[in-house]
């Protein structure tokens, strides 16, 4: 199989995916008769093709995929005019927290905002599929221990937890705002925004 073979397969499941695809998966398209850095290898090159286009391949914590680039989200927003869901403060300042400090216990979240944190608020960032019980802390009643996914990363567009940027940075709050999370609405599920608290940061 020639080298632009391999390119058109690797293109079109990546294209025709929809999630991201790992270089195990991605050699399975050829009963693994491609070893893992000969795939990466033709995953660079596939990079550099499509380097002018509207759309980049990008390596990510959950695989490999292809997305529009930033400067397309204002022209792609055009076909579809309906606001993204938008997240309250207080779901915010939870999943800063998680991302930042993780493992953390509800408790641990309480300690940094000053206020309860509502099973609501864990359940939304759940079904959003961005956080996660990663196990139990060894205390009293045993208390969840919760972490971000590699969904979370995806959508942030990373690869691993230590490309986040700092939390105290404007990169931070530019990173959660990407997920579409505007601090002053209400929850999606009609809850109401809790008070306002103090920083993740502080």
């Amino acid at each position: 199989m020639t080298d632009t073979e391999v390119h058109r397969i690797l293109e079109a499941a990546l294209l025709c995916a929809h999630e991201p695809l790992t270089v195990p998966e991605l050699r399975r398209l050829f009963d693994d008769a491609i070893e893992g850095d000969d795939i990466r290898r033709h995953l660079a090159t596939l990079q550099m093709d499509w380097q002018e286009r509207g759309l980049e391949l990008i390596q990510l914590a959950g695989g490999w995929r292809f997305q529009s680039r930033p400067d397309m989200q204002r022209y792609l927003g055009r076909l579809n005019p309906e606001k993204p869901p938008r997240y309250s403060r207080a779901v915010l300042e939870t999943l800063a927290i998680i991302a930042w400090r993780q493992p953390v216990t509800r408790g641990d979240i309480e300690d940094v905002r000053g206020v309860s944190v509502s099973a609501q608020i864990i359940r939304t960032l759940e079904e959003r599929g961005w956080i996660e019980v990663l196990g139990h802390r060894d205390a009293p009643g045993r208390p969840a221990l919760f972490g971000t996914t590699r969904r979370f990363l995806d959508d942030l567009g990373l690869r691993a937890l230590d490309e986040l940027p700092a939390l105290d940075s404007a990169q931070a709050e530019e990173a959660l705002s990407a997920l579409n999370l505007e601090p002053e609405t209400a929850d999606p599920a009609g809850a109401p925004a809790e008070e306002s608290a103090a920083s993740p940061a502080g």
